[in-house]
């Protein structure tokens, strides 16, 4: 047995059942490379779920996670630290939001904005205790905790997992008749994607969330972004609602590349009104915040800025997309996407896409299937133009003719 059949052999005794992860072991990583326990060399196409936009291991990243290391990790939220303060005003200003709450997690993230929505229905619009209603969208994806696997609309993320918390409405992604009729006096937010990401890439009709947000306006209902998967580059602007004007959230929910690949950083993000509805002991977290995490925030946010990372993810976007769609025949149906998060989906005749991921693997292209038919692509956004030209002659030979 090999190294990594070893490593394998021992993560699937030990680990619980709960990811397929593809067949190789990643050993070290760098930019938009990776490598395995045999020295096999991949690009890595699917920049953990776009935890990756600034690649692996970026210097700057890693400078300051060493650098604070060397001074405090963790005080909890009990004391100040000197770093927190200068990550959240970054942040805010970044996203034209007034304040902050940070979290871990991107589902810790939206578990407060669940709760921050349903407080503020009740304490600045009025609905009746016990009554507030939050709108979502069918083939949401939003985490893993009981409450947003409850109001998913995929019974496999629900199967096993109940009974649910009441309080959540469906309404169809891109229908923005329906997002009308399911509003009523007990509705305290609508909350959605500008993308469906885990949902295979799909985006909604061009104005939709600027329709959402007017909607929601006139109705006195927060607009809630979820940016967990969009945000902070990946789809060609800073954030995804920024490519509709009049389509900027009450709630912005971010997370993923907020923590630069090494670290897990999120945060909540609205207004003095929204976020001054809680108060000291109404929620909380023991490494939200803290030094390292936000020096890590930090870097990870200038390094997007610094290195503008939206506009190579759509210059990129755009030349890797063009690129895809010259692919002719083959097992292809569709390519859709904004920037760097583009969806493959696989003719049904052609079969499932977990044999294409498999087969692109033993070419040095490392992605990940979603929603069974959909390849993700999704690479670091400092992917040059000559790589996207080696990726693009390996996506040939796999789902061309």
């Amino acid at each position: 047995m090999s190294r990594q059949d070893e490593i394998i052999a021992q993560a699937e005794k030990y680990g619980a059942n709960n990811y397929l992860p593809l067949p190789l072991v990643i050993s070290r990583a760098e930019g938009v490379w990776a490598w395995d326990e045999d020295q096999n060399k991949y690009m890595d196409c699917l920049s953990s779920y776009s935890a990756l936009n600034q690649g692996h291991r970026h210097p700057a990243i890693i400078k300051a996670l060493i650098e604070q290391a060397g001074k405090v990790t963790l005080t909890s939220r009990a004391f100040h630290n000197m770093r927190m303060g200068a990550f959240l005003e970054k942040l805010c200003r970044l996203s034209s939001m007034e304040m902050a709450l940070p979290m871990n997690t991107g589902v810790e993230a939206v578990e407060t904005a669940i709760k921050a929505a349903r407080k503020w229905g009740y304490r600045i619009k009025g609905i009746k205790d016990g009554r507030a209603e939050i709108i979502v969208c069918n083939n949401n994806f939003h985490g893993r905790t009981t409450t947003v696997v409850g109001f998913s609309s995929e019974p496999r993320y629900r199967d096993g997992f109940g009974p649910f918390a009441p309080g959540f409405r469906l309404i169809d992604f891109g229908d923005i008749g329906q997002l009308e009729a399911a509003i009523t006096p007990d509705t305290a937010a609508f909350m959605v994607e500008p993308i469906q990401g885990e949902g295979g890439i799909v985006v909604p009709p061009e104005g939709y969330l600027a329709a959402a947000k007017k909607i929601c306006r006139q109705n006195n209902v927060l607009f809630v972004l979820d940016e967990i998967q969009t945000g902070l580059g990946r789809t060609g602007k800073l954030f995804c609602h920024q490519h509709e004007a009049g389509a900027e959230p009450d709630v912005l929910i971010v997370g993923k590349a907020l923590g630069g690949g090494v670290y897990p950083v999120s945060a909540m993000l609205s207004s003095k009104e929204v976020l001054g509805v809680f108060t000291p002991g109404d929620h909380g977290s023991t490494f939200g915040g803290n030094p390292l995490a936000s020096a890590v925030g930090e870097a990870a946010l200038d390094v997007i800025v610094n290195e503008r990372l939206a506009e190579k993810a759509e210059r990129s976007g755009r030349y890797l997309m063009k690129r895809l769609a010259s692919i002719n025949g083959g097992a292809i149906k569709e390519v859709r996407g904004k920037g760097l998060l583009i969806g493959i989906e696989i003719k049904q005749s052609a079969g499932p896409a977990r044999p294409y991921c498999e087969r692109l693997m033993k070419l040095g292209v490392l992605v990940k299937e979603t929603h069974v038919r959909v390849i993700r692509l999704a690479p670091p956004l400092i992917i040059t133009m000559e790589e996207i030209d080696w990726l693009a002659e390996r996506m040939q030979m796999v789902l061309g003719n």
